[in-house]
């Protein structure tokens, strides 16, 4: 079966409050035990704030080391799932599940090999 990373934005300057964060963290793993009871689930990771990335890039043969992401946007990635679904529309239908799809965006994206 296809495999497919869901890449998961929030929008820059999120807050919640604890309660807020509690509420959220419950139906994170209701969703994910869905997949998983679905067979669906591969792996998922979330990732630390912006502030402790490191972005490394080699231009002609040399390493340039920066402090911070990649490219400056509004919407930070905050975490990865990987997902196996029949096509790109089953794995549209999961990314939209998630729940901070009523907020963030969640980028589909087909896994090669």
């Amino acid at each position: 079966m296809p495999q497919y990373a869901l890449l998961i934005y929030h929008p820059e300057g999120r807050n919640p409050s604890r309660e807020e964060m509690y509420a959220e963290h419950q139906r994170w793993q209701t969703y994910t035990q869905e997949l998983v009871d679905a067979g669906q689930y591969k792996s998922s990771q979330g990732l630390k704030g912006v502030d402790s990335a490191t972005t490394v890039r080699v231009r002609d043969g040399e390493r340039q080391v920066t402090d911070g992401p990649f490219a400056e946007t509004k919407e930070l990635l905050a975490g990865v799932y990987l997902i196996e679904a029949e096509d790109l529309d089953g794995a549209i239908d999961i990314g939209a599940r998630m729940p901070s799809a009523e907020y963030g965006a969640i980028e589909v994206r087909p896994v090669w090999g």
